[in-house]
């Protein structure tokens, strides 16, 4: 840079300042700070005026470590202000980090290939179930109780006009995870796709293989719902299933009182016909140079409506930048540290939960999220007491399973602390 400006030292950039203003000292100021840090110092700063509450819950909306770079970029007007990209000619910034997007969610789902994305997670598990039906030209699917049950709720209302019947599958009791006898008893030859979620909703890893296997035995799919993407930065990816779908709100949007967040679907090459919403594609242009153009997604905006196979007319474009830039950030190895400490911090917290007055409900093993049962007080006697000590607890599980109330679902992720985690375990002790 110097060479370029005719300069032949740093200092001769503030030639225009008198030399007796200049600042011939070091700045006095301290070391640098990782950004945890410094993220830290201002939390607290800001906590002596306005306390802020920890947080346990999950249950679908995670909170995780954001760079600041995440915002940074995504916030650059070329960005920002975007038109959705119908003229490819004069959209190739978006459709390029489109494209990159792509590539990253079948990497990280084991998939062959993923669309632009979707609208939320609550909305690509319906899709799936549809372009599953299309597939196999079935009408009935499969739903286990264990997924999320706001998306349950989305999947009803998608398909009780779409005339495709729906029956749930168990969970075991003692373990959390899919009732597999129960999933075999329910399987005939008129079900589309068995649609299971790993981790549950209870933070439970189901066992996908097996579940792969009974689904595809009697001619069905199998979708895996995934709705903590940070599990993926750990657990093998679901590559037995036919199609992944679920929400990377963990690695693109703070949980910012409920949206937006950005869904994702990834399936087989073979299915790629039916897969909803757009695809970006790489191509070359008239000149030879590598570009990039929407192709193959049979939206109601393409073609005739009879033969759309859905009507999604966009995608979540700026939102799934965000995640682009969050996984590019953090690389592969990143992302598996990020894995391992939600689960280490998990494991502590419900290890020292069950030295107090608590049990855990399910054996099986989880990964971010578990459920417990107060034995000394009630559900609602633990979350008001850490209410009044700043601290928001786990979700009563009461509110979407009647046989589960006086649970709690409780949740840590890599920015829990581990003074919250034990003030927060003194909430399930007795009474003194």
């Amino acid at each position: 840079m110097l060479a370029e400006l005719g300069l032949e030292a740093a200092e001769d950039l503030f030639a225009s300042i008198p030399a007796q203003l200049r600042q011939k000292e070091p700045l006095g100021i301290p070391d640098g700070q990782s950004e945890y840090e410094i993220r830290d110092f201002f939390e607290s700063r800001a906590s002596e005026s306005a306390r802020g509450y920890a947080c346990f819950l999950g249950a679908g909306a995670y909170s995780h470590f954001r760079p600041v770079v995440v915002d940074s970029l995504a916030t650059r007007g070329e960005f920002l202000t975007a038109y959705t990209p119908y003229q490819a000619e004069i959209s190739q910034g978006i459709l390029t980090s489109i494209f990159e997007f792509q590539t990253m969610v079948a990497q990280l789902t084991g998939m062959d290939v993923a669309n632009a994305s979707m609208y939320d997670g609550s909305t690509a598990v319906p899709e799936a179930g549809m372009m599953a039906a299309r597939i196999t030209r079935r009408q009935r699917l499969l739903v286990a109780r264990s997924i999320h049950p706001e998306y349950r709720q989305v999947l009803e209302t998608y398909y009780r006009h779409q005339r495709l019947p729906t029956s749930t599958v168990n969970w075991d009791p003692r373990t959390g995870q899919l009732d597999l006898e129960d999933l075999e008893a329910s399987l005939s030859d008129d079900v589309a796709a068995v649609i299971v979620q790993s981790p549950n909703f209870f933070g439970i890893i189901e066992h996908i293989g097996e579940a792969a296997e009974l689904a595809h035995r009697s001619g069905a799919l199998l979708v895996v719902v995934v709705s903590e993407a940070a599990s993926l930065g750990l657990l093998a990816p679901p590559v037995e299933a036919d199609i992944v779908v679920g929400e990377l709100q963990s690695f693109a949007h703070p949980t910012s009182y409920g949206g937006p967040y950005v869904g994702i679907l990834a399936t087989k090459d073979r299915y790629i016909r039916q897969m909803p919403g757009r695809l970006v594609g790489a191509t070359l242009d008239s000149d030879g140079r590598r570009a990039f153009c929407l192709t193959l997604a049979t939206r109601e905006q393409h073609i005739r409506r009879a033969k759309a196979t859905s009507n999604i007319c966009t995608n979540q474009a700026l939102v799934a930048l965000m995640a682009t830039i969050y996984m590019t950030v953090f690389g592969k190895r990143g992302l598996r540290e990020l894995a391992e400490q939600n689960l280490a911090k998990a494991h502590y917290l419900a290890d020292s939960i069950e030295s107090k007055e608590a049990e855990r409900v399910f054996s099986g093993p989880f990964f971010n999220e578990f459920v417990v049962r107060p034995t000394a007080r009630t559900a609602r006697e633990v979350n008001a007491l850490a209410l009044a000590s700043n601290i928001v607890g786990g979700l009563d599980l009461g509110r979407f399973f009647p046989e589960l109330k006086g649970t709690l679902l409780i949740c840590a992720t890599e920015t829990t602390k581990r003074a919250d985690m034990d003030r927060y375990t003194e909430c399930f002790g007795r009474i003194p």
